[in-house]
């Protein structure tokens, strides 16, 4: 792997994505769901699933994007040590949603045994058609050094 320079790192905390709009139609939620095994949710529930990718999407990047900006290469040098997921209110298909977000924490860490990771984190809010708040999503990375 090459050197990545921690203050190049850090000055990403407050990078913005692009930002946008999605739907999340019922076709794409009832095969997200048919994937996980679950029953299908009632009425137009969307199943939390779609929270891994659509919020990423309807921000204006993508993983492969997120992985060049942390200056990584491939998933083999990344870690999700975790994810946060808060709903304000239930999230339903063939609505369009507002997506914002942007990288929010940056941190040089050193492992047990010496090994060099960057702690990224990234949060991407979703609003609807009126701006109130439907869902926030915030991962946080481990990007391998």
């Amino acid at each position: 792997m090459h050197h990545v320079d921690e203050q190049e790192m850090l000055a990403l905390v407050g990078h913005r994505f692009p930002g946008g709009t999605r739907t999340i139609e019922h076709w794409e939620n009832w095969l997200l769901t048919d994937c996980t095994g679950a029953g299908q949710p009632p009425e137009d529930l969307v199943h939390p699933v779609a929270l891994f990718h659509v919020p990423i999407q309807g921000a204006g990047t993508s993983i492969a994007e997120l992985f060049a900006l942390g200056q990584v290469e491939g998933v083999a040098a990344v870690g999700l040590d975790s994810y946060d997921w808060e709903y304000f209110q239930p999230l339903r298909e063939n609505i369009e949603y507002r997506f914002d977000g942007g990288v929010i924490e940056v941190e040089r860490c050193h492992s047990d045994t010496g090994q060099v990771y960057d702690r990224f984190v990234f949060s991407i809010e979703l609003s609807d058609s009126t701006g109130a708040p439907v869902a926030r999503i915030t991962n946080h990375w481990r990007l391998r050094r």
